[in-house]
């Protein structure tokens, strides 16, 4: 975790990269932005630009519960802590950014702060779609299923700030966008629904999209309205070219938290399997497949002898039914486990998943860590992870039986980590 929080990735920014220059010699710095991430990283632009704090101005959405010593730049609370969807009060904080921007002067900078969230931290539907629909919108291409990036095709064209919209309406001389990248392979255009970046997808994209989770009939009138028009070029397509003074900048993602995992476990005699940072999938198919892994470690010494730890990072995703139970996907990879390989199979073996912000799901917890006693807890208050993982409710069992982590919000976002540890 600390490997990845935010203020020193901005202060490293500024002092190696040739465009803090730039930046310092403005007129005006005008910082706008949204994210988890978004307190250290302010912190870390006003520490980076202390000499010039007279010159910066603006506000990032964030979560309520999220604060830094500030000087200049106005945190702006956007949503409620442990509800990761939009809010009228994200609407007004982008409205606002927006304004700033569209007056900025020609010699003006601005400097966009994105992190994990941002897209729900960034809302501005477009006219005609309310707040409302989106949001309706939103939460079934969730239960569904659907990937990250398909879920922000979706978004960036039902909204006037999301795929390079925010970028359009700025006249100054340099937008710089410092990312801290929460999704897999860090595409500029999918993180945070790339407000400052093009955007390859188009309507017809979007409107696939509904179609492949059969979600098509079952969304607002006015969204499918919209996309069409859109299809028959009624309205204009997200922008597919940014001019070149509009730049993008990731300094900070996953592999710098697995790295960081990585030295720890070899300091502690573990020989390393690092399996990366492009994990993705069902949820439970993965843990299903990482199970398989650690059984061969114990049976054939594959890919290596004990004490190994496995390492990986990314993103999965639950695909929810009817009436499902509480949890998050790093919980439910946990419980997958546990089910997988069973009490004998646990022997030995430790797991912990998590989100790096410190939120899993729609629930208070970032994830859950398990051994072999979590397995004889259960069997003793008559619960198996089975039962609860048909229903999706892995909350319920790690809160009965202990395993949660609580931990509140982490101040950064860069995707889940996952720990294994075979002895």
């Amino acid at each position: 975790m600390a490997a990845a929080l935010p203020g020193p990735l901005v202060e490293r920014f500024f002092a190696s990269d040739p465009l803090a220059e730039r930046v310092r010699a403005a007129p005006r710095i005008i910082v706008v932005g949204a994210g988890k991430a978004g307190p250290g990283m302010a912190a870390g632009l006003e520490a980076s630009l202390a000499d010039r704090l007279d010159r910066i101005s603006g506000s990032i959405n964030v979560p309520e519960g999220l604060s830094a010593n500030l000087a200049r730049i106005r945190l702006h609370a956007a949503r409620p802590m442990g509800v990761n969807e939009p809010t009228e009060a994200g609407v007004a904080g982008t409205d606002a950014m927006l304004a700033q921007l569209g007056a900025a002067q020609p010699n003006d900078v601005a400097i966009c702060l994105l992190s994990g969230g941002g897209s729900a931290l960034l809302p501005a539907p477009v006219l005609g779609i309310s707040l409302a629909d989106k949001l309706a919108v939103t939460r079934l291409l969730h239960r569904s299923g659907a990937t990250i990036d398909e879920m922000n095709c979706v978004r960036k064209h039902l909204s006037r700030v999301k795929g390079g919209r925010m970028a359009e309406g700025f006249r100054g001389s340099l937008l710089l966008t410092l990312v801290i990248s929460d999704v897999v392979g860090d595409p500029l255009d999918v993180i945070a629904s790339g407000p400052t970046a093009p955007d390859p997808s188009t309507y017809s994209d979007a409107m696939n999209v509904l179609e492949k989770y059969g979600l098509a009939g079952r969304v607002p009138a006015s969204v499918l309205i919209h996309f069409q028009s859109g299809k028959d070029g009624a309205i204009p397509e997200t922008p597919k070219i940014l001019p070149a003074s509009v730049v993008r900048r990731i300094i900070g993602s996953s592999r710098l938290s697995l790295d960081a995992a990585a030295h720890e476990a070899s300091t502690r005699g573990y020989t390393v399997v690092d399996l990366g940072s492009f994990i993705e999938g069902e949820t439970q198919q993965v843990a299903v497949a990482i199970a398989g892994i650690v059984r061969s470690i114990q049976h054939d010494r594959r890919p290596s002898a004990a004490p190994v730890c496995l390492l990986m990072g990314g993103e999965t995703t639950v695909t929810l039914g009817d009436n499902p139970g509480k949890g998050g996907r790093n919980q439910e990879f946990v419980l997958a486990i546990l089910a997988k390989l069973g009490t004998a199979g646990m022997l030995g073996v430790a797991i912990i998943s998590g989100g790096t912000d410190g939120e899993d799901g729609p629930t208070n917890a970032a994830g859950a860590i398990a051994d072999a006693t979590t397995l004889q807890r259960a069997a003793s208050l008559d619960l198996t992870p089975e039962t609860f993982l048909r229903r999706h409710d892995a909350y319920s069992f790690f809160d009965a039986v202990g395993g949660l982590i609580r931990c509140g919000l982490s101040g950064t976002n860069v995707m889940d980590v996952r720990v294994v540890l075979v002895t």
